[in-house]
């Protein structure tokens, strides 16, 4: 099979299409024949190895796993020997730990959902990571409650996309802060206010929040507690804090100051969830939820992708057509068909 293969750390280039053996499903695994995946930050950390941090995990030196990628979607080739929920023929989607830039991938079946019959195989692949982290960002670590005023700094990435929505069907009156062109793109997601960054700062207007959602992380924390009620809930997902720490310096500092204030100062981590896919199966399909996509690359063309996710700093979602792709870097913010 084609994958994308990495065996250093670097720019995209690192990044290789070789032929290489399709995987061999465990027991408990379901081999899936991958129509699309998606490109995600951790994609980045992942290739160049950065924050240095991560590296405790992925491999000092280099990847302990060559193939990389998080989401996907495909049809079920085979399954595990206990495998019972999924059949070959399933159309499935999920975020695996890694082997999505690949023809064939093998996914725990627990983490396996069937695609929502409403999305192509490129939507769907948009959906698991991102959606997910919007979801547990702000209905499990956020506690958001119908009527509260939510922010969400970092609205149109592709994280901030789906925040938007999933708000907006807990029942938030919402705020959400981009940059001047992406103003229309998430009042059409639902926003109820839109603050362009570039023009006003929230952190120094009058209006507090029940619940920020820190995607962005380019505030002092000191300047998101203003921005809170007095018993309001910071949700951090993001922070600037250099090549060795990255986002952990702030998420350490959030976590230090939180037993020493009335506001609750929480970190998300995010965990691939069946459950959630399947709850963000029943939004999509009742167009709650819709994805939202900037450009589809080729497979061939992943290394690009990769750069254009860390270089230009793309709005919504970047997908990896696997199946059936001819020439890349074309925009698709439309349904495309499915196979």
């Amino acid at each position: 099979m084609r994958a994308i293969v990495q065996h250093a750390y670097g720019a995209s280039g690192v990044l290789r299409l070789q032929d290489i053996d399709k995987p061999t499903p465990g027991p408990h695994e379901v081999l899936v024949r991958v129509h699309a995946a998606s490109v995600n930050h951790a994609d980045w950390c992942v290739t160049t190895g950065r924050p240095y941090v991560m590296r405790a995990a992925l491999g000092l030196r280099r990847p302990r796993v060559a193939v990389c990628g998080r989401d996907l979607a495909g049809r079920v080739e085979a399954v595990g020997a206990t495998v019972t929920r999924f059949r070959p023929g399933d159309d499935v989607y999920a975020e695996t730990t890694t082997g999505s830039f690949a023809e064939f991938a093998c996914v725990p079946d627990h983490l396996l959902a069937l695609k929502p019959a409403n999305l192509s195989f490129e939507q769907a692949a948009a959906v698991p990571l991102a959606a997910v982290t919007a979801l547990q960002g702000l209905r499990d670590v956020g506690g958001v409650q119908p009527g509260q005023a939510v922010l969400i700094n970092g609205a149109s990435g592709g994280v901030g996309t789906f925040a938007v929505q999933i708000a907006k069907t807990l029942g938030a009156d919402l705020t959400a802060v981009c940059s001047t062109r992406n103003v229309e793109l998430v009042r059409s997601l639902g926003a109820d206010h839109v603050i362009d960054y570039t023009r006003e700062d929230f952190a120094r207007g009058g209006q507090r929040f029940d619940v920020i959602f820190d995607l962005a992380g380019r505030h002092p924390l000191a300047a998101y507690r203003r921005a809170l009620t007095r018993a309001g809930t910071l949700v951090s997902a993001s922070g600037y804090g250099g090549p060795v720490l990255g986002p952990l310096g702030r998420y350490i500092e959030t976590l230090a100051l939180s037993p020493f204030v009335s506001q609750r100062l929480r970190v998300l981590a995010a965990k691939p969830s069946q459950q959630d896919l399947e709850t963000l199966t029943a939004l999509i399909e009742a167009e709650a939820v819709t994805p939202v996509i900037e450009t589809t690359y080729a497979l061939a063309e992943t290394a690009e992708a990769i750069r254009h996710l860390a270089e230009q700093h793309p709005r919504t979602k970047i997908v990896i057509a696997v199946r059936g792709s001819h020439a890349g870097s074309q925009p698709s913010t439309k349904e495309t068909e499915d196979e």
